[in-house]
């Protein structure tokens, strides 16, 4: 069904729904003299994390790769603790945003348009929402990775809505961006309310 002014909500995951916790390699890191965020940098570095979004590698080679950035630093026994520990790291759902999607569905369709990797939907299914979206498109799936115009293009596609009635929820400015581009409307996510602010044309009473 398509309601008020959007026919789909096209929403990230990361940074907006699932959050992770980084404690244990944060005291890992301390433990090991490494400065706060130093494991992150390394995995996420472009070169480590593009071929991991676009399903060119899975968990084992992204863990080896992040090692191998740590080794000159510390010993590799460390080096390969870190790469575990992040690679595991846990992770939970922001509750508010959840219902806030949950609420929405009721009205027009969700999509959730995320970088993420192989293993998604079993992440998806240890916080319980397999059944949070109609469709997920995820960037190791279908090989294009935010905010490469290609990805907005196929949940759009998926959606069944023309870019120009999807509403685009992201926490990084450049994927909003990409998607303004393409006609979508876009929101930068930083907390619930600017989610809670942006659905109010489909459900004026939230």
């Amino acid at each position: 069904m398509v309601t008020g002014a959007f026919g789909a909500v096209l929403c990230d995951v990361d940074g907006v729904i699932r959050f992770f916790d980084g404690g244990r390699v944060a005291a890992l890191e301390r433990a090991a003299g490494l400065g706060e965020g130093s494991t992150a940098a390394v995995g996420f570095a472009p070169e480590n994390d593009l071929p991991l979004l676009l399903g060119r590698i899975g968990k084992a080679e992204w863990v080896d790769s992040i090692a191998r950035g740590l080794a000159g630093r510390v010993p590799w026994a460390r080096a390969r603790e870190l790469a575990e520990a992040f690679a595991d790291s846990p992770f939970r759902a922001d509750e508010v945003v959840v219902g806030l999607l949950r609420q929405v569905r009721e009205h027009c369709r969700v999509v959730l348009v995320t970088n993420a990797t192989v293993w998604l939907d079993e992440d998806l299914a240890l916080l319980g929402l397999t059944d949070l979206a109609d469709d997920v498109v995820n960037s190791s799936r279908v090989g294009s990775a935010k905010p490469d115009r290609r990805i907005y293009e196929i949940a759009a596609e998926r959606a069944g809505v023309e870019p120009a009635r999807c509403l685009f929820v992201d926490d990084r400015q450049e994927n909003v961006d990409a998607a303004v581009a393409l006609g979508m409307a876009g929101v930068r996510y930083r907390g619930p309310e600017d989610l809670r602010r942006a659905l109010a044309p489909v459900l004026p009473r939230l």
